[in-house]
């Protein structure tokens, strides 16, 4: 009910923005977050507008809170971290378009999503805010597109599994469960939620690996990097 009600609120705000959503257009400074060229012109828009005081939503640096992050977001639009704290600013004023922010929250998503359609970190910072706000269909839309692109990326496993549980589709959600946790993925809640639902399937033990003419190694295998848990 949390949820419904908060994405009726944002809906009904989006509703009366939702014409105003141009696509980014580069300039001088700015564009492709992930791009190491583009990100010569990023420190000075984070020196002015994306302190960690303005990342943390404690307080703004030349404007309001959404002002800082907007601006920020109109130059490089796939800024990951702006973009979080968009999210996190719109839903923490049960806002579609906090003070400040020029654009809607969705609408900077959709923004960075067609100028950098495979940056999985995007699309899956997308999904989070779409599942916080009871757009669970939209979220699934964008966490599997993420998947195609990094299959091997364990928090899209991981919040894809929490998908499948919450639509109770268990067999789903068991198989990327254990993909989830095989690529390292720190956090129980998935497994929690599939004990709890009796679907959950403890994975089979990893087959021994010997070199030829070697004993078996003794030491422990070196684990894949864990990913920052973004999930529960």
């Amino acid at each position: 009910m949390k949820h419904r009600i908060l994405a009726c609120t944002l809906a009904a705000c989006c509703g009366m923005a939702a014409a105003e959503c141009p696509p980014y257009v580069k300039g001088t400074t700015g564009g492709d977050y992930t791009s190491a060229e583009d990100r010569e012109g990023l420190s000075v828009v984070e020196k002015f507008h994306f302190s960690r005081a303005v990342e943390t939503l404690t307080q703004g640096m030349t404007s309001s809170l959404g002002g800082d992050i907007s601006y920020t977001l109109e130059h490089f639009p796939n800024h990951h971290r702006a973009l979080a704290s968009m999210a996190k600013l719109g839903l923490r004023l049960k806002s579609a378009q906090p003070p400040g922010a020029r654009y809607t929250v969705s609408c900077f998503f959709e923004r960075a999503i067609a100028f950098a359609p495979h940056d999985v970190t995007a699309r899956m910072v997308y999904g989070s805010y779409l599942l916080a706000t009871g757009q669970d269909a939209a979220a699934l839309e964008q966490l599997d597109t993420a998947s195609r692109l990094a299959p091997e990326q364990a928090t899209i496993q991981y919040n894809l599994g929490l998908m499948y549980v919450k639509k109770k589709e268990y067999e789903k959600a068991s198989a990327h469960a254990q993909k989830a946790y095989a690529l390292g993925f720190p956090l129980p809640g998935l497994k929690n939620k599939l004990k709890a639902a009796g679907k959950w399937r403890e994975p089979p033990p990893a087959p021994a690996v010997v070199e030829a003419k070697e004993a078996p190694k003794t030491e422990e295998p070196a684990m894949p990097p864990v990913e920052e848990p973004s999930g529960e």
